[in-house]
């Protein structure tokens, strides 16, 4: 045995030479690599895709006669249209474009409903006019703040209280008929009962805009198109705070007369138009008169009505509204506290005898398909029994004279 077959691996004589690769692994992968950014790269430059392979449908259409198809200096074809819109010749398609395209003098509004937080588009039909009328702001009863742009009387006293009212003219044997107003509150919030409310209620129905709807200068632009008075919701503290939130800016018992009127400034910035604040929960609020008290006195320093909600029987609102010769109204029952068809119908005619019995009566209710529904077929009857509906400024408290 050699020396060398001494210091030898074991078995080395038994291992059998592979053959060799023309190239490694790692090079034979960066050619494929290179191989495909190659065929990209051919595509990009020689196919003409402008819409980068994204999917496409094609619809069938007949060109009318007002269309003119003519070869560009370029080579290419254009078409000049000069007609009526071409034919589609499909007709799930024709339909859904017509269902898409809102009626003449109608308005599309956003909004995001405020329990599943998604967002819809809602249509809003035009007033019968055809069309809705747009009523322009008056810029003198604005004032501008840190917030925005905040209602002010006007330089000769003119009141946004008076301005953007929408009193009704009532037949001479008729102007000592009980009364009644409605409220409907949280428009803006729920998309379907906000455009059942537009759809549905008639001009005297006053609508109460939530300040944390989207598209609200819209909707009480529309509003009173449509003869509806706006107020707008002010959010205010419950007992069960924050258990019971009403939500951001909320007016608090605990913050100091200047933290809440410029949160009431952020509020009122929301959107313009209305004649009036209303108190949004805030039974706690509403019970302190040092909390209270000046938020009233800026509200009537701006030419506004408050409605308090009647949230709560401790409510001092109605004291301090006389003391600063603020127009006031409070609701005497909510309707829809039982949101059922049969006891929203039996508390509308519990407003009827409030209204018999004290010459005038207001009921607050929320912006619900089912509450709006029955708000509606009530209001086509009420009147042939004798009452009147209208709207809050026509029941609200006049100040006093100072």
């Amino acid at each position: 045995m050699a020396l060398d077959d001494l210091n030898a691996p074991l078995g080395q004589e038994k291992r059998k030479k592979l053959p060799k690769l023309p190239a490694a692994g790692p090079q034979m992968l960066a050619g494929i690599l290179g191989l495909f950014g190659l065929l990209v790269a051919s595509w990009a430059i020689f196919v003409n895709d402008p819409l980068g392979g994204e999917p496409v449908a094609v619809v069938a259409a007949k060109r009318s006669a007002g269309t003119n198809v003519k070869p560009d200096g370029d080579g290419k074809v254009h078409s000049r249209y000069d007609g009526p819109a071409a034919t589609v010749s499909n007709p799930a398609l024709a339909a859904a474009t017509k269902a898409a395209s809102p009626p003449p003098g109608a308005k599309t509004i956003t909004i995001i409903d405020g329990s599943s937080g998604k967002s819809q588009d809602v249509i809003i039909p035009g007033n019968s006019t055809g069309g809705a009328s747009k009523a322009p702001l008056d810029q003198k009863l604005l004032e501008t703040t840190r917030h925005g742009a905040i209602p002010k009387i006007g330089p000769e006293g003119a009141r946004p209280s008076v301005i953007y009212a929408r009193p009704r003219q009532l037949p001479p044997n008729q102007k000592d008929s009980p009364r009644i107003a409605i409220v409907v509150g949280g428009l803006g919030i729920s998309a379907s009962g906000t455009a059942d409310a537009f759809t549905k209620l008639p001009g005297p129905v006053t609508f109460a805009l939530a300040p944390y709807g989207t598209d609200l200068e819209k909707l009480a632009e529309h509003a009173h198109a449509e003869n509806h008075e706006v107020l707008l919701q002010v959010p205010m503290k419950p007992f069960d705070y924050p258990d019971n939130d009403p939500g951001p800016q909320t007016l608090l018992a605990s913050l100091t007369s200047e933290q809440n009127v410029d949160r009431l400034h952020w509020l009122m910035s929301r959107f313009q138009g209305y004649v009036g604040v209303a108190s949004y929960m805030g039974a706690r609020f509403t019970a302190s008169e040092q909390a209270l008290a000046p938020v009233l006195r800026e509200s009537a320093k701006r030419g506004l009505i408050y409605v308090d909600d009647g949230s709560s029987p401790r409510s001092v609102a109605s004291q301090i509204a006389g003391s600063h010769n603020l127009p006031f109204a409070k609701t005497d029952l909510v309707l829809d506290a039982v949101p059922t068809p049969v006891e929203i119908d039996r508390a509308l005619a519990r407003l009827e005898m409030m209204a018999h019995d004290n010459g005038t009566a207001v009921g607050l209710a929320t912006a619900q398909p089912a509450t709006i529904a029955r708000i509606a077929e009530w209001a086509k009857k009420v009147e042939g029994r004798g009452f009147l509906l209208v709207p809050i400024t026509m029941v609200a408290i006049k100040a006093k004279s100072s």
